[in-house]
C-alpha cells in the first residue's frame, strides 16, 4: 500500500514563512542560502528550498537546523514566528 504524504500543519506554514522572511531580510537569494547550507554540510538544492518556502515540501528537523545555521539564527527563531 502506498504511503500517504503528510500535510504541512500550521507550525510548518509559519516556519516556512519565517524562513522566507529571514532569508529576504538578510538579502539572500534562494541560490545563496542553498549554497551556504551545502557548504555547512547539509546539501540543499534551490528546488528543495523553494518547495519548503512554498509549502510544497516538509522541512524536517535537520533541514531546519541547517537553514537556521546558514541564516545565522537560532532554529527557535524560525519556529517562534507567529505572523
Amino acid at each position: 500500500m502506498p504511503e500517504i504524504p503528510l500535510g504541512i500543519g500550521p507550525a510548518g506554514v509559519l516556519t516556512a514563512r519565517a524562513i522566507t522572511r529571514s532569508r529576504a531580510t538578510r538579502g539572500f537569494a534562494q541560490r545563496q542560502l542553498a549554497e551556504r547550507m551545502t557548504t555547512l554540510g547539509r546539501p540543499m538544492t534551490i528546488t528543495m528550498l523553494s518547495r519548503i518556502e512554498c509549502r510544497q515540501r516538509r522541512c524536517d528537523v535537520d533541514d531546519l537546523v541547517a537553514i537556521a545555521a546558514a541564516l545565522d539564527v537560532s532554529p527557535l527563531t524560525l519556529l517562534a514566528e507567529t505572523s
